[in-house]
């Protein structure tokens, strides 16, 4: 019986959908972050449940042939990446396996068309969105980077190969002006301090950049200076905002915006429409694979010019306002109120006249509608992670649309709930993942049901 501390041989068999590698003592499955398929390994048993433990590499004795030199400082201790130890071609590999699992084995899907999965493009500097955190080290100087795995921990240098080159810089030159004015930045610990975030965002399409500073406090010090070096800088940069946030919890953003410099927001355009992003609103992070990923939902929805789509967990609306060209009316459906401003703002910003966006909870719209009658040609569904609750699955089938799309961010619940659909009626025709975040765990899906 293996325990703590022994170091055992490992052949890396599979890996989860987390990313870490699965090898098997004596028919008991270990857990190793960072390796590969195909690894041969010795690793340290860090800690022995019943039927499975975890483990870390203690060394490489043949590597997988999939096997790459990460190109990160931070990379194994950082929150973000799991796959830059292996090549991308493995990667998506990975990530069609998994979502074919899920569906055949998890949700028990038969006949059904699967695509292979869609990769990006290029699998570095997607990111249209940055949070980065302000800290200080033992030695009481200033420190920017990420948080470690499951930990507040400061780790790296606030540099990132997923996000803009030009988010490296501002975070350079920001960090500076606060060594330099001697601007405080905050402690988690005795909630003091005043810097606590440096948080970018990016319109791709427009090429502008919006730089928000969220403090513990309510006002910046020096800021006309701070201004002067970001705009001099470079001239993408359209927005410099100021957020406040002096609670002591660990969400990024406060309620409070001013802008200290250029407009209260930037503007990218998606799919042919333009969408306003302020520091509080959702936007996409990966703009160019929101693209195919909407392009594929479109493509499934196959709308007609006399057909009624019902948009379910709606957000800004982005997807159904992508597909409102094509129908006669779109209703979306989200429980953030602000969300549903967003979306009625984005509506009317690109002249859509035939969407209307209602504040409510999935489950009692749904079921609402269901009583109603409402009868829907299509309806979109794009739920939170946890997938969707049973009621808000009966009610989409009392309502039988002739198509439901389905996109999904978690293969497993997404696999489960098809199982659902298939049982009251609904057929699961096609099935494509799409890699929004590459080198990442996260994997979205678009599926296709029609009634039977």
């Amino acid at each position: 019986m293996i325990k703590k501390n022994d170091i055992v041989a490992l052949t890396i068999e599979d890996i989860t959908g987390q990313g870490s590698g699965i090898g098997r003592i004596d028919g008991m499955a270990v857990f190793v972050p960072l390796t590969a398929i195909g690894d041969i390994i010795n690793a340290r048993i860090l800690k022995v449940k019943k039927n499975y433990a975890y483990a870390k590499i203690e060394n490489i004795i043949t590597p997988s042939q999939s096997r790459i030199t990460p190109d990160c400082g931070c990379y194994t201790k950082c929150g973000g990446c799991v796959f830059r130890h292996i090549s991308y071609e493995e990667e998506l590999k990975i990530k069609h396996r998994r979502v074919y699992d899920a569906v055949t084995r998890i949700g028990k899907i038969e006949n059904f068309k699967m695509n292979y999965i869609v990769g990006a493009k290029n699998p570095n500097e997607y990111r249209n969105k940055s949070q980065i955190p302000f800290g200080y080290d033992k030695d009481h100087n200033i420190i920017t980077g990420f948080y470690g795995t499951h930990s507040h921990r400061i780790t790296g240098d606030g540099t990132c190969k997923l996000h803009p080159a030009e988010f490296d810089e501002i975070t350079a030159i920001v960090k500076d002006w606060a060594k330099r004015y001697r601007v405080s930045v905050y402690d988690e610990i005795n909630h003091s301090g005043l810097i606590r975030h440096l948080y970018l965002r990016y319109a791709a399409k427009n090429e502008q950049i919006m730089v928000c500073m969220v403090i513990n406090g309510k006002k910046l010090p020096y800021k006309d200076e701070l201004i002067n070096e970001l705009t001099k800088y470079s001239t993408k940069i359209k927005s410099i905002i100021l957020n406040v946030n002096t609670e002591k919890m660990n969400v990024v953003l406060g309620k409070k915006c001013e802008t200290l410099y250029g407009s209260d927001h930037i503007t990218d355009i998606l799919c042919e429409l333009s969408f306003d992003i302020s520091p509080l609103s959702f936007y996409q992070v990966n703009r160019d694979q929101t693209e195919v990923l909407y392009g594929i939902a479109k493509n499934y929805a196959a709308v007609g010019e006399n057909d009624f789509l019902i948009d379910l967990y709606c957000g800004t609306g982005t997807i159904g306002l992508t597909m409102a060209d094509k129908a006669k009316n779109v209703l979306g459906i989200e429980i953030i109120p602000q969300a549903i401003e967003n979306a009625k703002k984005n509506a009317k910003m690109n002249g859509i006249d035939n969407a209307e966006f209602i504040c409510s909870d999935a489950k009692t719209a749904a079921q609402d509608l269901a009583k109603k009658k409402t009868l829907p040609d299509v309806v979109v569904i794009d739920p939170p992670r946890k997938g969707c609750d049973k009621e808000v699955i009966e009610s989409v089938c009392i309502m039988n649309p002739k198509r439901i799309v389905y996109v999904s961010c978690d293969p497993e619940t997404l696999a489960r709930d098809l199982a659902l659909f298939e049982e009251k009626g609904y057929k699961t025709k096609e099935v494509t993942p799409v890699d929004m975040f590459p080198r990442t765990q996260h994997v979205e899906t678009v599926v296709l049901m029609t009634a039977l």
